[in-house]
């Protein structure tokens, strides 16, 4: 069975809502190398072949990535080529190659994804949708790239989240940046060879 992976860009204070100016897109701030992160996230391409989003994200990323004609971090020609799932009771007409609308139940929606042959899924951004996958029960592994900033305010990934299983370290990454990458999974679903050690 596929995993379901959140990514998401936080804070140190774990807010993941990109309001204000802590984070910017792709590799745009051309005072700080963040080569280390880009081949990171290089390394989660290769390993996913679904992205799955939220209405507003999908609405943001297909408005900004298909005019980025000169990107050097391969982001948009991966975004273009990617199967693409949007979560939407409304949305009809994508509009962007490779894009399904999921508009039924969402843990039925999301279980029939999972159960189809394939790579991982990947889900970022979309805060209402990973809301409700993690309510559900449906997230296998959080991938966090924390900055090193404190905003103080805005939606947070595990806002008024209850239920959440215990999870386990399986990754952490430093990089150049400052950016930690945390990997999570449940305790109780990791494998024996994903307890990090160092």
């Amino acid at each position: 069975m596929r995993k379901l992976i959140v990514t998401e860009n936080c804070t140190i204070d774990g807010v993941i809502e990109l309001a204000g100016d802590w984070f910017s897109p792709g590799d745009s701030n051309p005072d700080v190398d963040q080569s280390d992160v880009l081949a990171a996230l290089r390394e989660q391409r290769d390993n996913a072949d679904a992205l799955l989003l939220g209405r507003v994200t999908f609405e943001d990323m297909r408005g900004y990535w298909p005019k980025q004609t000169d990107d050097q971090t391969g982001i948009s020609a991966y975004l273009d080529s990617v199967n693409k799932y949007v979560v939407s009771s409304t949305l009809t007409e994508p509009e962007w190659e490779n894009t399904t609308v999921l508009s039924g139940d969402l843990r039925s929606e999301i279980e029939r994804l999972k159960a189809a042959e394939g790579k991982d899924i990947v889900t970022t951004g979309s805060v209402s949708l990973v809301h409700a996958l993690i309510a559900a029960g449906l997230v296998d592994e959080y991938r966090l790239f924390v900055y090193p900033v404190v905003v103080g305010e805005g939606r947070r990934l595990f806002e008024g989240a209850t239920a959440v299983p215990k999870l386990r370290l399986v990754e952490e990454r430093a990089f150049t940046s400052g950016i930690v990458l945390l990997r999570y999974r449940e305790f109780a679903t990791s494998r024996p060879e994903d307890v990090f050690t160092g």
